[in-house]
């Protein structure tokens, strides 16, 4: 094959498609389509990516929901703190709410597989997670009247933000 026949073939790989691609490209693979050689992104992006860990939480024979008990439970713990405070238990009802989301980082962290909890890569749902459970529970604890936990700094910015 001479220097110029090779040339003629990459420049005939490097516009296929409807969208040509601008970098270089390796040989064709099963289907006949050429690969990408460079780890860039590519230009325009066709589907989406599962998240990591976002496969079954259980094995396939076992009924839907036992598939999905991660989620269920972060999601029953929701509900009974949403039950909890519609019954007039405000503290309580919002501590169970930011525990279930502290429960789903937990989960998202240790467990390898967590079904419909993964939404985003690992990362993102534990720091996700994470922060609005914490920010929830810190919230719970601060509310008035006779809160749990007192801040003295949040009191001198609210006298400088009503004062100004």
């Amino acid at each position: 094959m001479s220097a110029e026949a090779g040339s003629e073939k990459a420049e005939e790989i490097e516009d296929v498609g409807d969208v040509g691609v601008r970098d270089s490209v390796s040989a064709p693979d099963a289907q006949g389509t050429p690969r990408r050689a460079t780890r860039r992104f590519p230009l325009f992006t066709r589907d989406t990516a599962r998240p990591e860990g976002g496969g079954r939480a259980a094995p396939g024979d076992l009924p839907a929901p036992a598939r999905q008990w991660p989620v269920l439970v972060v999601l029953g713990l929701v509900g009974v703190g949403l039950l909890v405070t519609a019954l007039d238990v405000f503290r309580v009802g919002t501590l169970l709410i930011g525990s279930a989301l502290l429960v789903g980082a937990v989960m998202r962290w240790l467990l390898p597989s967590v079904g419909m909890l993964a939404v985003r890569s690992r990362f993102t749902d534990i720091v996700t997670y994470g922060v609005l459970g914490l920010a929830i529970v810190l919230l719970a604890l601060m509310a008035q009247p006779d809160p749990l936990l007192r801040l003295p700094f949040l009191k001198d910015a609210l006298h400088f933000t009503v004062e100004s």
